[in-house]
């Protein structure tokens, strides 16, 4: 995405990054998750504010800093680090809600053509059914790949 983005190191598994949101509501920490799941190598990105108190994501909280771009752009970013530590990886991503989901959709459509020059995105349809993404089309999950994993995970039995 060719933002402005927030610098975001990852935590030695490369599982974690974190990064500090700063606009009129302040300065909020923010934290990008990969999370494994019982399918193996596929991951769920979770994102939202960071307690650093309770040490806790909360992926409902609206922040209104004015840098939503920027903050899209950044979680962006770790996928392509993600991805690079983690080369055989698909990543599922839905939003917490569906005006989140909604969101990310405008974000995956708006920069398509950059996204598809190194990945392959399918998403799920409300009627359950994956396809390969197609702009303007509404879907409950997103599933992105680098492109020379785009069979490997439809080869299973």
């Amino acid at each position: 995405m060719n933002y402005p983005k927030y610098l975001s190191l990852p935590e030695d598994s490369f599982l974690i990054y974190r990064f500090t949101s700063a606009g009129p509501n302040g300065l909020v920490q923010k934290t990008v998750t990969y999370s494994p799941t019982d399918v193996e190598n596929v991951y769920n990105l979770g994102f939202g504010d960071y307690n650093p108190i309770t040490k806790t994501v909360n992926d409902l909280s609206v922040t209104n800093n004015r840098d939503s771009y920027k903050v899209l752009a950044t979680v962006a970013s770790t996928v392509n680090v993600f991805m690079d530590r983690y080369p055989k990886a698909w990543i599922v991503i839905s939003g917490s809600t569906p005006a989140r989901t909604r969101l990310y959709r405008i974000a995956i459509n708006n920069n398509f053509s950059e996204i598809s020059e190194d990945f392959v995105i399918f998403g799920y349809d409300p009627d359950g059914d994956w396809e390969r993404f197609m702009a303007g089309k509404a879907y409950d999950i997103f599933l992105i790949t680098k492109k020379e994993n785009e069979h490997a995970l439809w080869k299973r039995d």
